[in-house]
């Protein structure tokens, strides 16, 4: 005969509240268990138990095939922008500096030593310009808007200042003088007024620089080869005449800063490049659409992981599931780790949001400039540059399911924290040498001209890189400095390449040794893996899948205590 237990009123079963409280407790632990195996399972472990198609995972397969895509057809684009401008930039110095050699000789272009040199190269510049038309070999044309050639001489100021004098009177201010010539005038009769002019009478003695600098336009049409609509240019040309040093060496520099600009009132014969351009603003469109699609979804998916990690409404409110971490409160009495919480955190997808915001960003400013409205090109390839690296470091998300490709991720983890603070302490010691090679050895040796290629060479000396060489160019003109170079450079690498740089690969290999013992004898559980180790009974769907090429990776028994990461 069954017997039924009931609670009778008055208080007299004190123990059946407890029962059924209990009991509750039991169910929202099972289903908290559940949810936490399901939200910690790879793709194919989700199809398999929920049957739920792994949207994600596909749009991260097609997002790799289009932004690539994109990616190259704006390279290639970006690589004729990028030729036009120092081919230009090439011809700009054979056109306009007298006697360039067609090699820069230093950080500038060339140099001159006379009087009648100087002469000789600002004239040239001036008669250069005047028949630019006719000498040219790009399509190149003068600015419309009134500019012309700007000449402004920059000398000091008049005084006692001799040069043969034992006690020169240095007038320390300076003056600048500044003369148009306009095209128009050069074109014409009275050019050789302005050119005999005083303006032209430069006393070396006191003169400080010499700035010649004018505007020109030219037309990009190789791009009408590859299929694309022409840019136009405007380059800001500028020649100095460097005498600051008066060491009879004058410096002469060539900058020319270019600046994509609309073409306005053009006109094309042909519908192949509109067509052409059409269509990679629809692929671009898509690229769009796929990178909204995959921002939203793992948005989602950061945004569930934070409510099972704890709710947003407190546990005791009536028909709200209970979350991790106020489960854990309430049946343990204590906070959940750090190092817990953080499990709830998939960097992949912030590292994929991220992705798909400059993916999206970088995508429309190319849109823009694929329609000629913007020519923000730099921006574009950075964008689009980054959010391509970072799409492809999300694949070893997915790879990281594998025991064998996820020891690589295992072991980048577990190094970086000792690898910084490894860093942070070798790069007081490299600062140190840095500052030191820069302040003695400058004077003495190219590569220790500045901190930036002190810092570089020093780098390249680490990797053993043109090591003889930077021992071989150090100019032996004093021989305290020459002795100092030898205990530096052998005291750096010995210390940086036999030591530092052993110890960083040490620190590396160590956490590679304790992640593969880690594999065979398991790794440290916390407080999340104790909790789930007994939901193994929880009961999933297990049908067959009829879609091989996502779920062809069948999960082994033996990698069910691999951890791995978010």
């Amino acid at each position: 005969m069954e017997i039924s237990l009931k609670c009778l009123p008055g208080g007299r079963a004190p123990s059946c509240g407890n029962m059924m409280a209990q009991s509750d407790l039991d169910l929202k632990e099972t289903a908290l268990k559940e949810d936490l195996k399901f939200y910690f399972m790879n793709p194919c472990d989700k199809y398999r138990a929920r049957h739920q198609i792994p949207w994600k995972l596909a749009l991260q397969i097609l997002k790799i095939v289009m932004v690539t895509s994109q990616l190259v057809f704006f390279g290639l684009s970006n690589q004729l922008v990028v030729s036009f401008k120092e081919e230009n930039t090439v011809a700009f110095k054979h056109l306009f500096l007298k006697g360039y050699s067609g090699v820069d000789e230093d950080d500038y272009s060339c140099s001159i030593y006379t009087q009648q040199d100087a002469y000789d190269s600002i004239f040239y510049v001036i008669d250069q310009y005047r028949q630019l038309k006719n000498i040219s070999l790009g399509t190149l044309g003068y600015e419309h808007d009134g500019s012309g050639l700007k000449i402004c001489k920059q000398q000091y100021r008049r005084g006692g200042m001799l040069p043969s004098s034992d006690k020169p009177n240095i007038d320390v201010s300076t003056e600048t003088d500044c003369i148009i010539l306009k095209p128009q005038e050069l074109a014409s009769r009275n050019a050789e007024e302005k050119l005999n002019s005083s303006f032209f009478n430069l006393e070396f003695y006191r003169l400080i620089q010499v700035k010649i600098s004018f505007k020109l336009k030219g037309v990009a049409l190789q791009t009408i080869h590859a299929r694309e609509l022409p840019d136009c240019y405007a380059f800001q040309n500028t020649i100095t005449f460097n005498n600051r040093a008066h060491s009879g060496k004058i410096k002469i520099y060539f900058n020319s800063d270019t600046d994509i600009q609309e073409c306005k009132d053009w006109h094309i014969l042909g519908s192949v490049l509109q067509k052409n351009s059409l269509y990679i603003l629809i692929f671009d469109g898509f690229v769009i659409l796929n990178c909204l699609a995959s921002l939203i979804l793992c948005s989602r998916s950061v945004v569930l992981a934070l409510r099972l990690r704890q709710a947003i409404i407190p546990a005791n409110t009536v028909g709200k599931k209970w979350r991790f971490v106020d489960f854990f409160l309430e049946k343990y009495n204590r906070c959940v780790s750090y190092t817990d919480r953080m499990e709830f955190i998939n960097g992949w997808y912030v590292l994929v949001i991220i992705s798909d915001v400059m993916t999206i960003t970088g995508s429309i400013l190319k849109m823009e400039i694929k329609a000629k409205n913007l020519t923000s090109y730099d921006v574009c390839s950075i964008l689009l540059g980054t959010s391509t690296l970072f799409v492809w470091v999300g694949v070893i998300r997915y790879l990281g399911y594998f025991q064998t490709y996820n020891v690589l991720i295992l072991t980048m983890q577990a190094s970086l924290p000792k690898v910084l603070r490894f860093c942070c302490c070798a790069g007081m010691i490299y600062l140190g040498y840095t500052f030191c090679g820069w302040i003695v050895l400058g004077p003495y040796h190219e590569k220790f001209e500045d901190l930036n290629t002190v810092a570089e060479c020093l780098f390249s000396l680490v990797n053993g890189d043109d090591m003889f060489a930077t021992f071989a160019q150090i100019q032996q003109k004093s021989m305290l400095v020459w002795t100092f170079s030898r205990l530096y450079l052998y005291s750096f690498i010995i210390l940086f390449i036999y030591m530092i740089l052993s110890l960083f690969i040490a620190l590396i290999t160590d956490a590679y040794d304790t992640i593969k013992k880690y594999q065979q004898s398991g790794f440290l559980a916390t407080d999340l893996h104790e909790f789930l180790k007994d939901c193994g009974d929880v009961s999933y769907r297990k049908e067959q899948t009829s879609m091989p090429f996502i779920c062809c990776c069948r999960r082994r028994q033996s990698d069910d205590n691999l951890i791995l990461i978010n």
